[in-house]
């Protein structure tokens, strides 16, 4: 019989409904009839609780990355005080204050069979067989140290075209197009949203973000860590934008601007109630062992929208097939940047800048390198007066103008501070004429800029700072010219 006093000494059963445990094993029961069970626990971090009926008690094993599907990767299982056979049937709310306080439901449960059982010895170890209704097959807990043993798979994946969670995922680009394409309804259209893109890596409760040139940035945005959590352990990718919403309600990239760069958490935390960020999933790639990627979009879509992801921190925007003249001219009316056309029959061409997905904007904006400032006059005398800008057209680098508007006192002064150890006598542009009086550095910021036209010289037209783009690769900042489609 198994001993339950460390269970009780931790629970007041005066305020829980956890069971004190009172029923007795069923003596007529054979081994293959044992039960086990799997509770999702959200308490202070989400884990999953493995229990298995032995000895007239639960042995249990808190999981945090729950029950491994892959025979590749073994899952972390802390062993925990036995529980009462009640406990495998419970489900509610802990209340806050006592012990695990937090939701729990139960997951998955079923029978299993006995092939090895040794908690007693030097080498400690339990192989078992799981018949549950979501999970099946062999598997084998191993101690490592102390209170920690690992969970294995034993038997090969259930599914048997399972893939695992990819590692990396470089993100599709759209081209540029000057128009919507034709015909109509073979694409389809989303608003083009002005935040930083990220893929949403999501495996075992926990969210791993990147943006696209690879740079983890899931700490600095932590109020969408709960998107992981809600998914109740299943294992996807997801492409999207973190956006900032300004005051009239839409995104902003100016506003996002104050969080980007953040690193510290205690700044992460002051300025998170200020400029709070939501995440905007747009795709789709990857889905409990399946790789989507392949698969046409609006196959991805349509899985994406069954997901029914939605959240105080994210949502899956509205996407419409076909009428994109409509669309287009709300985002014109709600001062968007434009929309986002993607060829419905097409899949996911990761890293690659792909016709099958245009974006159609309402005015000429685009990335470039900073690599220069003039100084000011006036009240900017002595500081950043207007910036030098560029961008790569094969291994040459082009001078596109110089930008003088859409600064603010405090983004001149950190722009001043970036570009100090940047300083280089020599010009980097090697096609253009920049002008005199010039301050020169190493083309490694990047910037985003809004402008009427490119004028028939290859310079910008009117342009204004829109904020640095700290999430893009200087080497990869071309010109963006229209495509006509795929």
């Amino acid at each position: 019989m198994g001993d339950l006093t460390r269970y009780r000494q931790k629970r007041d059963f005066q305020s829980t409904a956890e069971p004190a445990g009172i029923r007795q094993a069923d003596p007529g029961r054979g081994e293959d009839q044992l039960s086990f069970v799997v509770q999702e626990h959200h308490a202070r971090r989400l884990h999953w609780d493995f229990r298995l009926e032995r000895d007239g008690v639960l042995v249990s094993w808190a999981v945090p990355r729950g029950i491994p599907p892959d025979p590749k990767r073994n899952h972390l299982a802390v062993h925990v005080e036995d529980h009462p056979l009640e406990y495998g049937g419970f489900e509610g709310e802990i209340p806050a204050g006592g012990y695990g306080a937090g939701q729990v439901s139960i997951w998955d449960r079923g029978t299993y069979e006995t092939h090895k059982w040794e908690l007693d010895g030097k080498k400690k170890e339990v192989m078992i067989t799981l018949h549950g209704q979501h999970v099946q097959g062999r598997y084998v807990l191993f101690q490592t140290d102390g209170k920690n043993w690992m969970m294995h798979r034993m038997d090969p994946p259930q599914k048997s075209d399972f893939e695992p969670v990819p590692d990396k995922v470089v993100p599709m680009l759209a081209k540029l197009a000057a128009g919507l394409q034709s015909p109509d309804d073979a694409w389809a259209y989303e608003f083009k949203w002005d935040g930083i893109r990220a893929v949403a890596f999501i495996d075992g409760g926990r969210l791993r973000l990147v943006t696209r040139n690879q740079e983890e940035v899931t700490a600095r945005y932590p109020e969408l860590r709960a998107l992981a959590e809600a998914q109740s352990g299943r294992a996807m990718v997801l492409d999207g934008e973190v956006v900032a919403l300004g005051e009239n309600g839409a995104p902003s990239f100016e506003r996002l601007q104050q969080r980007m760069g953040l690193t510290a958490p205690a700044q992460i935390k002051r300025k998170q109630a200020d400029v709070p960020v939501a995440y905007l999933v747009f795709d789709l790639l990857y889905l409990d062992g399946e790789n989507l990627m392949r698969k046409p979009y609006r196959e991805r879509r349509r899985r994406l929208q069954d997901l029914k992801l939605a959240g105080p921190t994210w949502q899956v925007p509205e996407h419409q097939v076909g009428d994109g003249n409509t669309l287009l001219a709300a985002s014109n009316r709600l001062g968007l940047e434009g929309v986002m056309a993607k060829k419905l029959d097409s899949a996911y061409d990761a890293g690659k800048r792909s016709g099958f997905w245009l974006k159609i904007k309402n005015h000429w904006r685009q990335e470039l390198v900073i690599a220069g400032w003039m100084p000011g006059e006036g009240r900017r005398a002595g500081g950043i007066g207007s910036l030098l800008v560029g961008y790569w057209e094969g291994d040459r680098f082009v001078y596109a103008g110089k930008v003088g508007t859409g600064f603010t006192d405090q983004t001149l002064d950190r722009l001043e501070a970036l570009l100090e150890p940047l300083a280089r006598h020599s010009s980097p542009f090697q096609t253009g004429r920049p002008p005199r009086a010039e301050r020169f550095v190493d083309p490694a910021l990047v910037g985003e800029f809004e402008f009427a036209e490119w004028t028939s010289s290859g310079q910008l037209r009117a342009p204004s700072f829109k904020g640095l783009r700290q999430d893009k690769d200087p080497s990869s900042v071309v010109r963006e010219r229209a495509a006509s489609g795929p």
